[in-house]
């Protein structure tokens, strides 16, 4: 099953504000997304609302290293 792509989604306005909406971003990682833009813009949020996708569970691969030591 393909995974959808990660989108983030910026609006500027007229007025100054900013936008900011993540799209298949499951989890908190979306938080990651928005202090990135809070960083680079120098800006502050003043009102959030989660997706159905904050509720879901992000999806985490392990992977593991087996390493043969020879005496």
């Amino acid at each position: 099953m393909a995974q959808e792509k990660k989108q983030v989604e910026v609006q500027l306005f007229p007025d100054g504000n900013i936008r900011v909406e993540t799209h298949n971003i499951k989890g908190k990682q979306c938080l990651k997304y928005i202090e990135l833009f809070e960083s680079l813009l120098q800006a502050q949020v003043i009102d959030s609302a989660f997706t159905d996708d904050y509720y879901q569970s992000e999806t985490v691969l392990q992977t593991s290293e087996e390493t043969e030591v020879l005496v």
